[in-house]
């Protein structure tokens, strides 16, 4: 139970990775939730959207996957890292996605 957080972590990254991967490889915008579909106008190009959407996804992956390294070492530090490296990526991410439409 020592490493229960950063085993989570681990296993939440991954997951949002293998999203990432299948938006990558498929480039379907059907892919994405229904809220998000129909709450926001279409994109022109879909398959660069969804290019772009799986390159931000593989950045916020980044988060909890370097959280669960630091909380190999040190939970506090865990905690840290996660919250910093959350808003960092979010922020390039919203980057990425700027040049989208």
């Amino acid at each position: 139970m020592e490493y229960g957080y950063s085993v989570l972590m681990g296993i939440f990254s991954a997951m949002i990775l293998l999203y990432a991967g299948f938006a990558a490889i498929f480039k379907d915008y059907r892919i994405l939730p229904l809220r998000v579909r129909v709450s926001v106008a279409k994109p022109k190009n879909e398959k660069k959207y969804m290019t772009q959407f799986a390159k931000t996804l593989a950045l916020v992956a980044l988060s909890p996957a370097l959280s669960a390294l630091a909380g190999l070492w040190n939970m506090a530090a865990a905690l840290i890292v996660l919250i910093v490296s959350a808003v960092f990526f979010i922020w390039l991410g919203s980057r990425i996605m700027k040049n989208v439409e």
